[in-house]
């Protein structure tokens, strides 16, 4: 071969190279990858779902929110804070910013989540954040409480359901005042405390119900919660029952509905429910990371429905295990 026809043969040879080269990373930067949030919670507004949670090894700085269109792809983060809805520094808190929820109240964008084993509620005026406060404290309390979540029934009152930490992680509620800057303390009534054998399958001293969220169906509260220590992978999801937003409630003799078992993946629990564009009701939680490692958790869905009750009572809920997903994010 001449030299000429060499020196032609390999510069295509490069141009080609460099092209698949180009091509791979294209392709790899198109990937997509698992989300990995812990207590996630999902929010839709004018056709976008955003995707809070806590960040694990990274939750002292904040909450990062992710956006979608069909809750299975997701992009960002997209948070107004490089990536963050709620930055340290704009609100309550300097550690341990955990299990966020998002909601609309007198058209602004309120953010209750817990810091430094705190309550506080911030606000916004995009779904992105920044999320602040004009005062950097939390709802008062005399012990211990984390995760929130804001319930307002049809008519107009606010409820905060939240887990004190005495004598056990407990679930209570209380009325909220109308600025939610605190909570009415004689409504305060406890709801769930974790009693029964799935709840508990470790037999350790201090149990644990945590998690709570809160839907009306047809006049019922269904009131869901995760029980176990979430690094147990037993961590398992059940519901309770009652004909007032303050209980008593009754726990569904189903329970657990969301487990390692009906899922196969571990440490199944910490649930949110939205409802998509639809109508059809999701559950948002997490999962372990595999098998033998707890963390970094996954974010996972799974739709659920009310079923009729046969026996005549107020209808199931119940869980869709052929539905479940692993949302992705597109690789940057």
């Amino acid at each position: 071969m001449q030299a000429s026809s060499t020196l032609s043969f390999i510069l295509v040879i490069l141009v080609l190279s460099l092209a698949v080269c180009s091509s791979s990373k294209i392709q790899q930067s198109g990937q997509q990858k698992e989300i990995n949030l812990a207590d996630p919670t999902v929010f839709l507004h004018d056709g976008t779902y955003y995707l809070y949670g806590t960040v694990e090894g990274n939750s002292g700085e904040g909450f990062l929110v992710y956006t979608s269109k069909d809750l299975k792809n997701w992009e960002g983060s997209k948070g107004a804070r490089e990536g963050f809805a709620l930055r340290k520094g704009d609100s309550f808190g300097t550690q341990g910013f955990w299990a966020p929820q998002v909601f609309r109240y007198n058209n602004k964008f309120y953010m209750a989540y817990t810091a430094n084993e705190n309550i506080a509620i911030a606000t916004s005026n995009s779904p992105l954040g920044p999320f602040t406060q004009e005062t950097l404290q939390p709802l008062a309390a005399p012990v211990k409480q984390i995760d929130p979540f804001v319930f307002i029934d049809d008519d107009g009152k606010m409820y905060l359901y939240h887990v004190r930490l005495q004598e056990g992680n407990r679930i209570f509620v209380a009325e909220l005042e109308d600025d939610l800057s605190k909570i009415k303390e004689q409504t305060l009534q406890e709801c769930i405390m974790a009693t029964e054998p799935w709840e508990n399958t470790a037999n350790v001293k201090w149990s644990v119900a945590e998690g709570p969220t809160v839907l009306k169906h047809k006049g019922a509260y269904y009131l869901t919660y995760s029980a176990n220590d979430f690094r147990n992978p037993n961590y398992a999801v059940g519901y309770a029952i009652s004909s007032r937003p303050t209980g008593p409630w009754l726990k569904s003799t189903s329970n657990p509905i969301i487990s390692t078992q009906n899922i196969g993946e571990n440490g199944t629990g910490h649930v949110d429910i939205v409802k998509d564009k639809k109508g059809d009701m999701f559950y948002v939680f997490h999962t372990h990371q595999a098998d033998s490692t707890v963390g970094p958790r996954k974010t996972a869905v799974v739709r659920i429905s009310f079923k009729e009750n046969q026996s005549k009572g107020q209808d199931v809920l119940t869980m869709e295990p052929n539905t479940f997903f692993f949302p992705k994010v597109r690789n940057k």
